[in-house]
């Protein structure tokens, strides 16, 4: 793993602040999926800075009808959450799909988001990938992936989003449940 500085943010101003002057570093929170891109040498950010503790881990009703979800909410507590059951039970069952019990107690609903589109060659730095190294070419495009992903393909890449929540949430911005 490489050298790398860690801050915690104290605020949310003071986070897109240090994110702001930094264009390498990374935000992490729960880190399940950071910690394992950063071991494989995928990612290499400069800075980690910690957001962990922000005021982000709420589920709230909009004056519209809607939820705020807030970015540090764990997926576990997101899946479980009484508003989300009964009203969005697709998204809750995505996310009791997607991960065990203790990757969902420790991911947070922004770093699901935030994950890489990527392939089984994205961790295989030895091998071409346009997601990880841009312009170096797509090994799945002719490789034993050919034909994995089904939306957001181009000619220099096929990879998917490795979240579940993610295709459970485009469902339901799109009108499919």
């Amino acid at each position: 793993m490489i050298n790398f500085q860690y801050a915690r943010a104290s605020d949310v101003t003071e986070a897109v602040r240090m994110i702001a002057t930094d264009p390498t570093a990374k935000f992490v929170a729960g880190g399940t999926n950071l910690i394992d891109l950063m071991k494989e040498d995928v990612e290499r950010p400069s800075r980690l800075i910690d957001i962990s503790r922000l005021p982000l881990k709420t589920v709230e009703e909009t004056a519209a009808g809607g939820l705020r979800i807030g970015a540090l909410v764990p997926n576990s507590d997101l899946a479980y959450h009484p508003l989300i059951e009964q009203r969005y039970p697709i998204l809750s069952s995505a996310i009791l799909a997607g991960a065990s019990q203790q990757l969902r107690n420790m991911a947070s609903t922004g770093g699901n988001l935030l994950q890489r589109t990527r392939c089984a060659y994205f961790y295989d730095t030895a091998t071409p990938c346009n997601k990880r190294e841009p312009g170096t070419g797509c090994s799945a495009i002719s490789g034993i992936n050919r034909g994995h992903a089904i939306l957001g393909t181009s000619e220099s890449c096929i990879a998917t989003h490795p979240s579940d929540m993610c295709v459970a949430l485009t469902a339901l911005v799109q009108g499919y449940t």
